[in-house]
């Protein structure tokens, strides 16, 4: 019979230390009241407050659930590996060496997971995509681009919707900005911050040349409540009014109800044509604004802790993080991770999640600020 003590420990310590980063004692103390909250018969006269508690209620739940099938698991192992030796029966050396291998697994998830620990990492994301240099290929590049993490949201089982989308000359998109809704969005998602390059042949192109084209990604976390964070004063503002183009195929409405604000002050930009309504719009397009000036007051932060310590920082997008080559070679590196892969179909097609958790040992190994 095979010696599985060694790791069983292991497990047990990876357990005892998740306890630590889930807080699974707090946990324990807080979903007794949430389902109080969430069975009050008042409870969706105020679907803002509603929405939060069912949500944390959910998060809660999951996160226990899957702490206590971990353990029992573990001590599923324990008890037959102690059975198995007591009996000399080698015959559960196979179910063992599953759970063994199958909890490790869940582990790796875990941990990673537990890098998501920034102050919005769970909160939804709002993506602002903008085509760059490249003309017409720069334009399909965005929609590419946008494609690629719509089939990222859809295989997390994230929900999507596309606040507005405006359509390139030829092809392609010019911009925009697009609401990723679930745990941890703005988590994942972070990583995407920057400007994506491409480099292929040309569909474009008469003559057949390779072509480099460039489409930047900024990503801000998404606030339910913002009005008690920041204000903004509206005489700071410039709202226009437009017919959205529908772009965004079946998730934009074509009305004339679309909104745009412009933040004077700073130029920062915001859009919504996706509502029912004009006010609608101009709700949702305040709501993603604040929170777009909320990352700008934190950048400013940040720049200027930077400048006291002496170090150089690079605010906004500023510089190439990732390129997509699909000729003379194929290969998509990120050059902060250095994480690379030669199935650029894949990652194209929504496979981008490696990147992201590439990203995140990354930074957890000291290389960048959250």
């Amino acid at each position: 019979m095979q010696d599985f003590s060694s790791d069983i420990a292991s497990l047990r310590k990876r357990l005892n230390d998740a306890e630590t980063y889930l807080q699974i004692e707090d946990l324990r103390e807080r979903k007794p009241e949430l389902e109080d909250a969430a069975a009050r018969p008042d409870l969706w006269d105020n679907q803002e407050e509603a929405r939060k508690v069912t949500g944390e209620l959910s998060a809660v739940t999951d996160d226990l659930s899957m702490y206590d099938r971990l353990a029992e698991k573990i001590d599923e192992a324990e008890t037959l590996a102690e059975l198995g030796a007591e009996m000399g029966d080698d015959s559960v050396e196979a179910e063992i060496q599953d759970i063994v291998a199958t909890v490790g697994t869940d582990f790796d998830s875990l941990e990673l997971r537990s890098l998501l620990s920034g102050e919005y990492d769970e909160r939804d994301v709002v993506l602002t995509l903008q085509s760059g240099e490249g003309g017409t290929d720069a334009q399909d590049w965005a929609e590419m681009l946008l494609k690629m993490y719509l089939k990222w949201a859809e295989a997390r089982g994230f929900s999507v919707t596309v606040e507005s989308a405006h359509e390139g000359s030829e092809a392609g998109l010019t911009s925009a900005e697009v609401t990723f809704s679930g745990r941890y969005a703005y988590g994942w998602m972070r990583s995407e911050n920057g400007v994506h390059r491409l480099v292929r042949i040309s569909p474009f192109n008469k003559e057949g040349k390779r072509q480099t084209a460039f489409a930047s990604i900024s990503v801000v976390p998404l606030f339910d409540e913002v009005s008690d964070i920041i204000e903004v004063d509206e005489g700071d503002l410039r709202i226009d009014t437009f017919r959205s183009s529908g772009a965004g195929g079946q998730h934009v409405n074509v009305t004339d109800s679309a909104v745009r604000i412009t933040h004077l002050p700073t130029g920062t930009v915001t859009s919504c044509q996706n509502e029912r309504s004009q006010h609608q719009n101009k709700d949702r397009a305040m709501q993603m604004l604040k929170a777009k000036l909320l990352d700008l007051e934190r950048k400013k932060r940040e720049a200027e802790i930077a400048e006291i310590a002496g170090e150089a920082q690079n605010v906004g997008f500023g510089s190439q993080i990732r390129s997509y080559v699909l000729q003379p070679y194929e290969m998509v590196k990120d050059l902060r991770s250095e994480h690379e892969t030669g199935d650029v179909g894949g990652v194209l097609g929504g496979g981008v999640q490696p990147f992201m958790e590439a990203y995140l040992q990354w930074q957890r190994a000291g290389n960048a600020d959250s």
